[in-house]
């Protein structure tokens, strides 16, 4: 079992920055990828930005240039910059990784709130 633990989400106002971590703990061999996605109220949730094991990179359209996703020093853990935030980037972020060749696990989410 892998455990996800987010953390840096908050209350920011509209052009400011956040930035959001995550660290996985648990029986891990491997991890592929890890990355964040998010959801809106009334919406499903989406895809931010993703990091390989290689270090390569995906991001959602809505999201780039504004956010950069990047390995910690730290095994298995990730964060995510985020930069001139929107009003409609308010959601739920969820740290998601997969690990051990085939099995995705979450994070309880986190709270991100931009106000206008």
């Amino acid at each position: 079992q892998v455990q996800l633990v987010e953390s840096g989400g908050g209350l920011v106002q509209a052009g400011e920055s956040l930035r959001l971590s995550c660290a996985a703990s648990g029986i891990i061999f491997s991890i592929n990828a890890m990355g964040w996605y998010r959801q809106a109220p009334g919406k499903q949730r989406e895809l931010v930005a993703l990091i390989s094991s290689s270090g390569s990179t995906n991001y959602a359209d809505s999201m780039k240039g504004r956010v950069t996703i990047s390995r910690g020093n730290a095994k298995a853990t990730v964060h995510l910059e985020m930069n001139n935030l929107k009003p409609e980037d308010t959601a739920v972020y969820y740290c998601y990784c997969l690990a051990n060749g085939k099995y995705g696990y979450w994070g309880q989410g986190t709270q991100v709130t931009v106000s206008s």
